[in-house]
């Protein structure tokens, strides 16, 4: 007899059982012996009195033959599992302590502790999913209990996940967990919540709002049925996405974009943040950030999310021009949401009439309505009124560049938001002299304003993480060859780090060691693209070339004009139709070269615009952009 054998049993998924690691003998795998196993492993003690396993599993035989197979079926266990494994008396069946571990027992640890991707990780199906015993009554009632129980905790730890990958910024290893939790339990609105969340957030909003039709159709022939408001709501943000006025989608056949590494702290805070602001405690928060590392990424990343919640978030982005057009960035927060407000028709006429002064779709509905009320009365007054409603997201992206009026309205407006449910999110370049003008916004936070200050840093043992997803295939050691060079070339800058991958995943050939870069107190903040390592002007290069010609045309047009453009005046300066205008904008702004607010488009990093000026973009191509917009 063999003892002190390993035996481990998968239960939660098709069942599979180990012994000392490797398949178990067929007959402990046979239908009966399977369960008998299972189920003591999972009785109080892990032990049953003969009668009661009789009647479990043998009822349909007479008393004879149903203690004989039961005897069989120990003598199976004794020869598996050694003597040891099994105490059997004359009324008692037992198995030893440790003769069995049942991946449930392990599944059920892991969710005590919060370990939730652990967890998730070892739910494979229904509990003994495969497995019935329609002649054992008692023991295909204790099986549908065990499946709901588990079903339960399985549907519970994979939502869970899916909230710890969206964390962490993986939307893509978000939505597998949720499209798990939804194949566990189609019927399960928190299962189709979180994947519908997470493939929104991934740019895949159709297979979101799939997943909410599957549910609607099971909800309505299962259990006669709908989905609750909360579902609905949801479903109604996703169709909605927008930014600004605009809808949001993610182009055809798109990459997904590269996981948000090393930000998973910053995200957590700008949700917690999020999270007091919505229960009355009104926020301020900045977002602080050289070139290239990340700032609009986080934000952009952050902003999705809270689209997806119950609230009215209206966001614009500044640009060096916008300093010279006063109330410019109060007229973008206005056009990119603030606007269609729900809690705005509450506000008083002179406040509307305010706020029409800037925009001129609001003027045909409150312009005339009465006296306007000073700018800086009207939109703290505004934003009150919108936040009554429900919970606002006011957020500036380069707020280095805001305009003198809008700078001087800031601190009046996070005063008097102090018990409401705003969140202030200013997302500033760190580097910079412009950064300073809202120094006295960061001294007032801890003493009369709540909120923070979030400063990223560039990325170091994050690299190996980016590498690994941009190039899976690689070898260890020639990941660390990889990873060697971009700390020499990109400094740990996301933006630089990423275009480098992105190019060796496409084939870029890497040439011979340059230079560490940056040189000493030169950052991207003062870079021009002679200063850049020749390696990362290259890959900026072959990024350019790996677009569709369409987007190349509008990219080198964007580069060619304003700071802020918009879509008509590239489709004037490329002489491109409408339509592949829009479809190029859209494959730019998920390849993160151009970010949008409602008053149009920018380059997410200027030195990519230098870079193309410099390299792919002749004077007499960008001065042929412009004649034409002076032409049409």
């Amino acid at each position: 007899m063999s003892h002190g054998r390993r035996v481990s049993a998968r239960v939660l998924g098709p069942a599979r059982v180990l012994v000392d690691d490797r398949d178990a003998p067929a007959e402990l795998l046979w239908r009966k012996h399977l369960a008998l196993l299972v189920y003591l492993a999972r009785s109080p003690r892990r032990g049953r009195t003969r009668d009661h396993l009789v009647g479990l599993l043998w009822s349909d035989r007479d008393d004879k033959q149903a203690r004989h197979s039961l005897s069989e079926a120990l003598r199976v266990f004794r020869r598996v599992l050694g003597d040891a494994g099994v105490e059997a008396d004359v009324d008692q069946v037992r198995l030893a302590p440790d003769a069995v571990t049942l991946d449930c027992d392990q599944f059920a640890l892991w969710c005590e502790q919060r370990e939730w991707s652990k967890a998730a990780a070892l739910v494979d199906g229904e509990f003994l999913e495969g497995l019935a015993i329609p002649e054992a009554n008692e023991f295909e009632s204790w099986l549908t209990a065990e499946r709901e129980r588990w079903r339960v905790q399985g549907v519970e730890a994979l939502v869970q996940c899916v909230a710890a990958d969206l964390a962490r910024g993986r939307p893509d290893a978000a939505a597998q967990a949720g499209l798990r939790a939804v194949a566990l339990d189609g019927a399960s609105e928190p299962a189709a919540r979180a994947a519908m969340r997470a493939l929104a957030l991934g740019g895949d909003r159709g297979a979101a709002l799939r997943v909410a039709e599957q549910l609607t159709r099971t909800l309505h022939d299962g259990l006669g049925t709908s989905p609750s408001l909360e579902t609905t709501r949801l479903v109604d943000r996703i169709r909605d996405a927008r930014q600004g006025r605009r809808v949001v989608a993610a182009p055809a056949a798109a990459r997904p974009r590269p996981p948000l590494v090393g930000r998973g702290a910053d995200l957590a805070a700008l949700g917690a943040a999020w999270d007091r602001a919505r229960h009355g405690r009104g926020q301020v928060v900045i977002l602080e950030g050289e070139p290239g590392e990340g700032k609009s990424r986080l934000f952009d990343e952050f902003v999705a999310r809270a689209r997806l919640d119950e609230a009215t978030v209206a966001i614009t982005r500044s640009v060096p021009a916008d300093r010279q057009g006063a109330w410019s960035a109060v007229a973008g927060l206005i056009s990119g949401g603030l606007g269609d407000a729900p809690g705005l028709a509450g506000a008083a006429p002179g406040v509307l009439a305010g706020l029409a002064s800037l925009d001129p779709e609001l003027q045909g509905k409150y312009g005339a309505a009465a006296a306007p009320l000073p700018l800086p009365d009207a939109v703290t007054a505004a934003v009150r009124a919108a936040a009554a409603e429900r919970p606002v997201i006011l957020g500036i992206d380069d707020a280095q560049w805001l305009d003198d009026a809008t700078h001087g309205v800031l601190a009046g407006l996070a005063r008097d938001t102090t018990t409401s449910s705003v969140l202030l999110l200013l997302a500033v370049e760190r580097g910079g002299p412009e950064a300073e003008r809202l120094d006295g916004l960061r001294a007032g936070l801890g003493r009369d304003l709540e909120g923070a200050v979030i400063r990223l840093r560039r990325l170091a043992t994050e690299l190996r993480e980016l590498a690994q997803w941009a190039l899976p295939g690689y070898a260890p050691d020639d990941l660390d060859r990889v990873v060697r060079r971009l700390e020499r070339d990109t400094a740990g800058i996301p933006l630089l780090a990423v275009a480098m991958l992105e190019a060796i995943a496409a084939g870029f050939p890497l040439g011979a060691d340059a230079p560490t870069w940056p040189s000493p107190a030169r950052t991207l903040v003062d870079s021009l693209p002679g200063d850049l390592p020749p390696a990362a002007v290259g890959v900026v290069c072959q990024r350019f070339r790996n677009l569709p010609p369409a987007a190349q045309q509008v990219l080198a047009a964007a580069a060619a004009l304003d700071d802020r453009v918009v879509a008509d005046r590239l489709a004037r300066a490329t002489e491109l139709p409408g339509g592949d205008v829009e479809q190029a904008l859209d494959v730019l702004e998920w390849t993160r070269w151009l970010v949008s607010d409602a008053r149009g488009y920018v380059f997410t990093a200027p030195i990519e615009r230098r870079i193309l000026l410099q390299e792919m973009n002749s004077p007499g191509q960008a001065r042929r952009h412009r004649e034409r917009l002076k032409d049409s």
